[in-house]
This record gives structure tokens, sequence and C-alpha cells, in this order.
């Protein structure tokens, strides 16, 4: 499946996958907002034996069949370890 990879502005790591590339009438308005400029940064062939960095390509693909758009969220931050209470 060809898609079209776009960077949010308003998010450090934060990519909208979309089916086409005219993504506006596939995605709520909101989430478009929130996100702010968007910024084209490739297209992709995905494959369910072409693995992504991040995600799975697999539920990627089932939400661009399903909704048209996956949406990739920046990554968790790791947990601060000033907590003495651990034995550290």
């Amino acid at each position: 499946m060809h898609c079209w990879i776009y960077k949010s502005s308003k998010k450090d790591e934060m990519y909208l996958y979309v089916r086409e590339e005219e993504y506006e009438k596939l995605v709520p308005e909101a989430l478009l907002t929130a996100m702010g400029k968007l910024e084209k940064i490739m297209e992709l062939d995905l494959h369910s034996d072409r693995p992504l960095a991040r995600e799975d390509v697999n539920q990627v693909i089932d939400q661009l069949l399903e909704k048209g758009f996956f949406l990739q969220m920046p990554p968790k931050l790791i947990p601060e370890m000033n907590d003495s209470s651990d034995g550290f």
C-alpha cells in the first residue's frame, strides 16, 4: 500500500500517514489543527514484510484502509530515575 507521511510543526516526532496525497478530506479538522502546518517528508510503499522503526506495519496498513490515516505519536518519555527509594 502506498502512503504519504507528513510531520507536525507543533509536536516533535508526531507523524501523519495518509493513503491519499489529498489528505484533508480523510483527516478530522480538529486533528489537522492540533498538528499545525504539515510538511511532507516522504512517500512509502508499505508491505507486511517491511517493518517500520516504531510502529507495527500491519496496524498502520489496517488504519489506512479503515480510516484513511494513521497518527504516529511521539515516543513516551523515559521516566526520571532520581527516585532514591529504588535503592540505586
